[in-house]
């Protein structure tokens, strides 16, 4: 087991991940630093390692939908700090990042010194947002009942929620989950009466209009 802080830097550059991993070299007692640079394997990270300390995560990577890809990772590790960076810094993707469960939010254009303040804040267990920025509130009445809709999913439920996204069957979820088939379709169950959905395509919809759509400017 290595000492120090373990992170996870999930982005598609190579040159930003290199340069998230220098700014979290001055963060303190770092023991190791994991890359991802597609959706698949940052999940692939995050089930296999416990310990992480602090996931940092673009959210146009491939294989990611926007913010769906947030609340997925949330479902699979509810506990671990998850901090966005995002080249998409409007007032409505950080609040609605937040919102779904983001410990904090990075624009890409943030310094190294503002990208250091950020993650020692979200290892203090507080919450990270750029400065001077008014977050406002939801204009759209159907996000906004959707979001808090999500907030009602237990981590499983939320976790089965991304992976019917990803278009698997019962059978498929039940054997990564290693449950029953029977857990599954009691959590699809559960699932589409949270939503307010009669279908698991219509819940798959529901999850699709927080990804890359709502984000200001386009993908």
């Amino acid at each position: 087991m290595p000492a120090g802080y373990s992170f996870v830097i999930a982005d598609d550059h190579p040159l930003f991940r290199g340069a998230l991993k220098a700014a979290l070299a001055g963060v303190g007692d770092v023991g190791a630093i994991h890359e991802a640079g597609d959706f698949e394997s940052v999940k692939a990270l995050v089930t296999a390692n416990e310990d992480i300390d602090l996931l940092l995560l673009d959210l146009s990577m491939p294989g990611a939908s926007g913010l769906s890809g947030l609340v997925a990772l949330r479902g699979i590790h509810p506990s671990v700090p998850m901090v966005v960076v995002s080249a998409h810094d409007d007032p409505v993707t950080i609040r609605r990042a937040l919102e779904l469960g983001a410990s904090g939010f990075i624009s890409k254009s943030a310094s190294m010194e503002e990208i250091r303040e950020a993650v020692k804040a979200v290892l203090a267990g507080d919450i990270a947002a750029p400065a001077g920025i008014d977050l406002g509130v939801e204009r759209d009445p159907e996000i906004s009942d959707l979001i808090k809709r999500l907030q009602t999913l237990t981590p499983q439920q939320t976790r089965v929620l991304g992976m019917l996204g990803e278009g698997l069957l019962n059978k498929q979820i039940a054997y990564e989950l290693g449950v029953s088939e029977a857990t599954i379709k009691a959590h699809v169950s559960a699932i589409l009466q949270k939503l307010d959905v009669d279908s698991r395509t219509q819940a798959v919809i529901q999850l699709s209009k927080i990804g890359t759509d709502p984000l200001q400017g386009g993908n």
